[in-house]
């Protein structure tokens, strides 16, 4: 099970922008914090509203920003992070794949379609779909409920402190690539199974994440 944004397709720098965009629409001038801010945050959105003055709400910043990324992706300026696509051919070699992320449906299925991945999903859980965004459990228990496999059974690739606390409490192994310049917590260090600097170096680990048994000790980093 893969996260969506930094983990497969390199979305950050857009994020931030369409995010900024709309909060400067609304008197906030843009911070670096806001921008770490939005990394991972399953409430993002009431994040980016309350930087409005009362002036927007969630349901607002989700339907604008939301747009603007589907017209991002569409128009071809939200790339496959080097190496992302390599690890979905891996893991459909062992079984079904699913997308579990915090974003909208429509730029999610936009994006999806772009980078080719429509077809090969067996489940995509969108912020829609849940009760409450990472770090809950929730995408990741919806997401193995729709391939009809247990979560100690499965896998999940993330990038964030959130998602990776996310899959954790679900019961996943995780698989952890963090966006550069992200410094994972030693307390959330210690729910992953094996760490990577990058998709390309985190191929061989999904390879024996998969093989492993779930009791099996964890992997060290790459």
């Amino acid at each position: 099970m893969f996260d969506l944004d930094d983990t497969l397709v390199d979305s950050g720098a857009a994020w931030s922008r369409v995010c900024g965009d709309f909060a400067a629409q609304h008197g906030h001038v843009w911070r670096a914090e806001d921008h770490a801010a939005l990394h991972g945050n399953g409430g993002w959105a009431s994040y980016v509203a309350g930087l409005c003055g009362g002036a927007a709400s969630a349901a607002e910043v989700v339907k604008t920003c939301t747009a603007a990324m589907a017209a991002e992706s569409a128009a071809g300026r939200v790339a496959a992070l080097p190496g992302a696509l390599d690890l979905v051919r891996e893991a459909e070699r062992h079984g079904p794949v699913a997308v579990a992320t915090a974003s909208s449906r429509r730029y999610v299925e936009v994006i999806l379609r772009e980078l080719g991945l429509t077809e090969r999903l067996y489940a995509v859980v969108c912020a829609e779909d849940i009760t409450y965004g990472k770090p809950a459990p929730d995408a990741y228990l919806r997401a193995a409920a729709d391939i009809g496999l247990l979560p100690t059974r499965c896998v999940a690739v993330e990038d964030s402190p959130n998602g990776i606390r996310s899959a954790a409490a679900a019961g996943l192994r995780v698989l952890a690539i963090p966006r550069p310049g992200t410094h994972l917590p030693a307390h959330v260090a210690r729910l992953t199974t094996a760490q990577a600097a990058t998709a390309t170096d985190a191929l061989p680990l999904l390879t024996q994440l998969q093989t492993l048994r779930p009791t099996s000790p964890a992997l060290l980093s790459s």
